[in-house]
C-alpha cells in the first residue's frame, strides 16, 4: 500500500491519515476518526492477514472531500472522508458504479429525497448543499418539507431522539409526530429490537430478561419533525413547519461494516 501517496491525498483535504495494526473489534479492520494533541485525523486499520489495498479515486480540496476505495477479497468498497460543519467523517458509499466525490454524496441521499432534488433544485450546484429547496441536511438525516402536513397535536412528541442505532450520538429534535411502522422493544441485548411475540418469549425463557431496560418502540416509522434540531457535532436547524425525515443510504453500502466512527 502506497502509504505516503495516501497521506498526501489526505493532506490535500487538509487532513491527517495513520494506518496502523488491527486492534478493532471489525473483522478486516476499520476506518476510524481519532484525536490526539494535533486534533482530529482518520485511522484506518489494517490486520496482517487481511489483503486490502486502498486508494484515493477522488480529492475535492475546495469541497474538503476525498473519496476512499479499498480492493479486498469480497469486492471493492468505498467511503466518502470529509470535513462536515465541525468535524471530520467517514461514511460509506453505497453504487458501484461510484467514482467520484459528487457520485457519492449524490449516492447517500435516499431515492425519495433524490428524485425531489431533480424536481425542486434547478442548479446541480445547489443540490449537495445543506439546505436547498428539496431539504435541510444535518449530519446523515435529510428534512424533507411537509408544509400541508396536519397531525394530531396529543401524538406529538418534544424532544425526542433521533438515533440510527449503534452507539451514534442520537439528534434531538423539538417536535416530532410517528406515523405507521412496526412496533418493536429493544434494550442493549437487541438494539435493532425484536417483535412483540418474541419480546414476550424472551421474558418468559431467559431469566433476568425482565430487568434488561426495555423500551417500546417503532421500527421504521414515518417520522416527521418541526422546531429545533440539534446535535454536539452540528449547527442547530430550525424548521418553520414539519419535514419528513430520512436517513442517509450509508447502511446499503457493503463498506459499512468497516465503518467504525459514525457521527
Amino acid at each position: 500500500m502506497e502509504t505516503k501517496l495516501l497521506s498526501k491525498m489526505f493532506e490535500r483535504i487538509g487532513a491527517r491519515v495513520q494506518i496502523t495494526g488491527n486492534v478493532s473489534p471489525l473483522p478486516g479492520g476499520g476506518i476510524d476518526i481519532k484525536t490526539d494533541r494535533q486534533g482530529e485525523y482518520f485511522d484506518i486499520k489494517v490486520e496482517a492477514s487481511d489483503e486490502v489495498e486502498y486508494q484515493v479515486i477522488d480529492v475535492r480540496p475546495d469541497m474538503r472531500h476525498l473519496l476512499l476505495m479499498a480492493r479486498r477479497e469480497e469486492g471493492k468498497q468505498k467511503f466518502l472522508c470529509g470535513h462536515d460543519e465541525r468535524h471530520w467523517f467517514v461514511c460509506a458509499v453505497p453504487g458501484p458504479s461510484v467514482s467520484t466525490v459528487v457520485n457519492a454524496m449524490g449516492a447517500l441521499q435516499p431515492a425519495i429525497v433524490r428524485n425531489l432534488v431533480h424536481r425542486r433544485v434547478k442548479r446541480a450546484k445547489d443540490r449537495l448543499r445543506r439546505k436547498n429547496k428539496a431539504f435541510v441536511r444535518q449530519g446523515e438525516w435529510f428534512f424533507t418539507p411537509v408544509p400541508s402536513l396536519i397531525v394530531n397535536p396529543k401524538l406529538v412528541l418534544m424532544n425526542e431522539p433521533l438515533s440510527r442505532g449503534g452507539g451514534s450520538k442520537s439528534h434531538m429534535c423539538q417536535f416530532l409526530y410517528r406515523g405507521d411502522g412496526q412496533i418493536v422493544w429493544v434494550c442493549q441485548k437487541h438494539p435493532q429490537g425484536v417483535l412483540e411475540h418474541r419480546y414476550r418469549r424472551i421474558l418468559l425463557t431467559v431469566p433476568g430478561a425482565h430487568k434488561w431496560n426495555w423500551s417500546r418502540m417503532m421500527r421504521e416509522p414515518t417520522v416527521y419533525v418541526r422546531g429545533r434540531v440539534w446535535h454536539p457535532d452540528h449547527k442547530t436547524i430550525v424548521l418553520d413547519h414539519w419535514h419528513r425525515v430520512f436517513m442517509n443510504t450509508e447502511r446499503e453500502a457493503p463498506g459499512m461494516q468497516h465503518v467504525v466512527f459514525l457521527d
